[in-house]
């Protein structure tokens, strides 16, 4: 059942520092609202649980995507269409680029935030995983001042997280060290677009004379959370791809995750699936060393 309309507060502060002077006044109360897309899905079905609304959509601070020599930071407001049509995301960040078309139809790619997309804190979110390959750090802010820690560290469990009540995502940061390397992505679902994943990855690597370099792999809808593979990821670091490597890769990655049954398909599909798209990403990765 819908609930009546005045039972909300909605507020839009102008700048960051009276949205998070805001926050920090009532800890816990007030809850950010950047796109609106999965806390308007909660509102019409009646189970928003926060009564207190903050915009934060259109302030400045977060809506930049600032380059600079080492990283690009990406501000948390923007949105999926923001990260498409970024010249430098394209290029540099194709993973990203690919989780931002993927990510419902063009409407919600509209609206969107990549900030809102990190804290919504769902283990099938498109771009999460992405994030992980690229090794990003995450920007948090509050009125006590920023502080920034590995995004691989921000997920504790199952729609958890380190973020504190009194703060909010500001800006995503991602290393431009990543020329040269061999990009993979893969979205498993009922669609391309407009569906949850079933399983999804994100994974890139070097590979020179045979040898595989600084893969990274990650996958989401496979586990409580986001998932970087990082049992995988030593198991082929530093070696040349076999039949007898290939195996053990898809092996140890379907022991590292966790999957779980549900609507959109059974635990076993869904470490089958993760195994086989590791088994074809380093199946890519070493034929284009060999210039296949």
């Amino acid at each position: 059942m819908r609930s009546d309309p005045a039972d909300y507060q909605l507020v839009a502060p102008d700048t960051l520092r009276a949205v998070v002077t805001l926050l920090a006044k009532e800890p816990g109360a007030w809850l950010p609202i950047a796109g609106g897309t999965d806390v308007m899905v909660q509102y019409a079905a009646g189970k928003l649980p926060a009564r207190k609304l903050v915009s934060i959509w259109n302030l400045p601070e977060l809506r930049r995507i600032e380059a600079m020599p080492d990283e690009i930071q990406v501000g948390a407001g923007c949105t999926y269409t923001d990260l498409r049509q970024h010249m430098i995301v394209e290029r540099e960040f194709p993973l990203l680029a690919s989780a931002a078309g993927w990510t419902g139809g063009i409407a919600n790619q509209n609206r969107g935030t990549l900030g809102g997309n990190i804290v919504n804190a769902s283990p099938a979110a498109d771009s999460l995983p992405s994030l992980l390959a690229y090794g990003a750090d995450l920007i948090l802010a509050s009125i006590r001042g920023e502080r920034r820690v590995p995004y691989r560290s921000f997920h504790t469990d199952y729609k958890k997280t380190i973020l504190a009540s009194d703060e909010l995502v500001r800006a995503v940061c991602l290393p431009r060290k990543f020329a040269g390397y061999f990009p993979y992505t893969r979205k498993v679902g009922a669609r391309n677009a407009q569906a949850i994943s079933k399983v999804c990855i994100a994974a890139l690597g070097k590979a020179a004379h045979g040898v595989f370099e600084d893969v990274r792999i990650a996958l989401g809808s496979v586990a409580p959370t986001p998932l970087r593979l990082a049992e995988t990821e030593k198991v082929v670091n530093g070696k040349a791809l076999d039949p007898s490597l290939l195996e053990l890769a898809k092996e140890t990655a379907a022991e590292e995750i966790k999957p779980i049954d549900d609507i959109r398909s059974t635990a076993k599909y869904r470490a089958t699936v993760a195994a086989n798209l590791v088994g074809e990403f380093l199946t890519k990765l070493d034929a284009s060393d060999r210039g296949a």
